[in-house]
């Protein structure tokens, strides 16, 4: 039996794996004729196979051992890549995966016997059959000779001009072993990692199996100096001798010039990828200098960073207390060295901890072409799906929440979006459509876009059915901006849709993506123009635990303004305020700001002074202003959730601990401009942009 250990480096391994067969399918599909591709492909085949058949788990190794011989057949091109073999590899995965979740405890038992008889199928009906023998000696220093294939000894004589060298390479391991499986897959994993095998004697699933006496034999194609294959094959457990021979083929033994040409080109082609080589290795080193870590370590460990950021604050509110009372003297000097030195280390060490929380979006941005590629393919659409800035990296909780919204957003955009080849080609347009997907840094956010070149929304069309639904009258629908109308796709149950298919149409999808996005503090924008198509802006914050605050004070008490909701901060007169429809208002820069004051929001008192304090926030385009008594100071807080007990309290999106140990409630920026909105009319709403 492994261990829970070995088992989670098994899964993370697989999980590696089926990702660059999901992604080399989608490009093969596109790039038939790369061999490159093909070999990547074949290779983390050949991983999954011998590690699965190693840790027990026959069904995956015997499916990959199928889905292998098919890329075989793919790299000798005896088979072709097509549209039907492509759905054939995807549908293999799907089992793959499938296979995995059984592992796991998420799945019930897969019966693997259809697939794997359409792949047999598939291979038996379109392949060539074997090459026929052509003797090719190679001496293993036992006296042995073996014989190449016609097609391996094309292998050879291509990896030949490619600069590598090709060995016979015997194991031999000792009598008593008894783990022979296991010492098998070590030995072809680390020579996969200085080479290609080619060939097995005798086969490579009698090998993995354990099936091969006490000695087996392999061709290996490298670059590496033998001795150095030798040397880290002998430091494997129960490995008792490795002879390591080179191969000569017939006519490199006859023809001196041919060889000295290929010697020429081997040199050649080594000095420049000499570089090349170093900076594998460099990468290897790295690699093995990483840990896997508990996911639930880092959340207990960012949970700990968030009592100390408590602890700084309250430390440098009792310097300043403690300064207050006694002056300056050496006692309070010590104290603020020490607070300012607690201060840089909290900051340093928070800093490092959201950075190992921070995982590249290209987790869940991987799973979209196949989604898409199958969508198009269903609904008979053309789709060239472009993603850019996989490598952007933002908190692992951020992440989780993100990748149901954009299932929705990009479904939408294949099945209404993108309009049918014929019908693009009558507009005018490329047959073939484009969705993008993007993601990007822009200060303390994250931004996402997915956009398409689509049909677009019809402006006028939503207008007429929020009328017809009776959510606005017609003369208000009339006033309103196609970006204002826009919105009403958000309402739950609004589609315009006419049909209901099992992709979309049911009027639901746009109102849970932005309620999705809304609960992490997002914000998601759309613009479409009829004809052209549709965007769809997402902005999102770095980290749900810790961020800054503008602190403010109102009726004594202490509220948080989060600082990405913050537009500025000013002083206004009380004669510049006025009233429209029962809303107080303000004139900025020449439009019309609404106003909200809190303390008679939250069942305080109007504040009476001439003088008023105003915080701008928005959210979007929406910008809100806030009266409050005091602006306090800029700080970092701690959100924390205000629990089950009090439940959803309008306006109040959490709180933080103060440095003198007292409460702070943070302010819901988004639940004001939707009160507000009520009250008063998006005209006014939307304003000082």
């Amino acid at each position: 039996m492994f261990s829970e250990a070995e088992i989670s480096v098994f899964l993370d391994e697989l999980d590696e794996k089926i990702q660059i067969l999901n992604d080399s399918f989608l490009l093969i599909e596109k790039e038939d004729n790369n061999p490159h591709l093909l070999q990547e492909i074949f290779r983390a085949a050949h991983t999954i196979k011998g590690s699965s058949a190693v840790m027990g788990y026959d069904r995956m190794s015997q499916l990959t051992h199928e889905m292998e011989n098919l890329f075989d057949r793919l790299r000798q091109g005896t088979l072709e890549i097509s549209e039907e073999l492509i759905d054939l590899l995807f549908e293999s995965l799907d089992v793959l995966k499938s296979l995995r979740d059984e592992i796991t405890g998420k799945g019930d038992h897969v019966d693997i016997g259809v697939i794997v008889n359409r792949l047999r199928e598939f291979t038996g009906t379109q392949g060539s059959g074997p090459a026929k023998p052509v003797p090719g000696t190679a001496s293993t220093g036992t006296g042995s000779v073996h014989n190449l294939t016609e097609a391996e000894e094309d292998v050879v004589r291509i990896a030949y001009i490619r600069g590598l060298k090709a060995f016979w390479v015997r194991v031999h391991v000792a009598p008593h072993c008894q783990m022979k499986s296991v010492r098998a897959f070590l030995v072809f994993e680390t020579l996969q990692r200085y080479g290609e095998i080619i060939k097995s004697v005798p086969p490579a699933e009698d090998i993995e199996k354990g099936e091969y006496g006490n000695a087996f034999e392999l061709v290996l194609l490298s670059r590496e100096d033998p001795g150095i294959v030798h040397s880290v094959l002998m430091t494997i457990a129960e490995v008792e001798t490795v002879t390591i021979e080179p191969i000569i083929l017939p006519d490199e033994a006859s023809n001196g010039c041919v060889r000295e040409e290929r010697e020429v080109t081997r040199g050649a082609e080594e000095k420049t990828t000499g570089t090349v080589e170093a900076k594998g290795r460099e990468e290897a080193l790295k690699q093995a200098k990483t840990v896997r870590v508990d996911v639930q370590k880092l959340d207990n460990l960012m949970n700990l960073v968030g009592e100390l950021v408590i602890d700084r604050t309250r430390l440098e509110r009792f310097v300043e207390v403690f300064q207050g009372r006694y002056g300056t003297n050496d006692l309070v000097e010590v104290l603020n060295e020490i607070s300012t030195h607690l201060g840089q280390l909290t900051n340093h060490l928070q800093e490092e901890i959201m950075k190992a929380r921070m995982l590249p979006i290209a987790q869940v941005f991987n799973r979209f072409p196949r989604m898409v590629r199958d969508l198009a393919h269903k609904l008979g659409k053309e789709i060239n799906f472009i993603v850019e800035g996989k490598e952007t990296e933002l908190d692992r909780n951020v992440i989780e929440v993100i990748s149901d919204p954009l299932i929705h957003l990009l479904r939408n955009a294949v099945d209404h979006g993108i309009e049918r080849p014929e019908e693009r080609v009558a507009a005018g347009k490329p047959k073939a459509g484009n969705i993008l997907l993007k993601a990007y840094h822009q200060e303390n956010h994250i931004v996402i876009i997915a956009e398409d070149d689509g049909r677009g929304m019809d402006v006028n069309k939503i207008r007429r059915k929020a009328v017809d639904r009776g959510l606005i009258d017609e003369e208000a629908a009339a006033r309103l901006s196609d970006g204002e109308i826009l919105n009403y796709v958000f309402l739950p149950g609004f589609s315009l849709s006419k049909e209901v298919t099992d992709l979309s149409g049911r009027g639901v999808g746009l109102d849970v993506v932005k309620k999705n996005i809304e609960q992490i503090n997002g914000f998601l924008e759309m613009s479409s123009v009829l004809g052209q198509g549709t965007k769809f802006t997402i902005k999102l914050p770095l980290t749900l635990a810790i961020i800054r605050a503008l602190m403010v004070s109102i009726t004594g008490q202490v509220y948080a303004f989060p600082l990405a909701n913050v537009m500025e901060t000013m002083n206004v007169f009380r004669t510049d305020v006025k009233k429209v429809r029962n809303t107080e208002v303000i004139a900025v820069r020449g439009k019309v700001l609404p106003l909200i004051c809190l303390a008679e929001l939250f069942n305080g008192q109007k504040p009476k002074s001439h003088r008023l304090s105003v915080v701008v926030v928005g959210i979007g385009k929406r910008r809100v202003g806030v009266i409050v008594d005091r602006l306090l100071r800029e700080q970092e807080i701690v959100i924390k959730s205000l629990g089950n007990y009090l439940g959803r309290t309008p306006g109040i999106s959490g709180a933080t601990i103060l440095g003198d140990g007292e409460v702070a409630l943070i302010i819901d920026v988004r639940a004001l401009i939707e009160e507000l909105a009520r009250e008063f009319t998006e005209e006014a709403v939307y304003a000082a942009g």
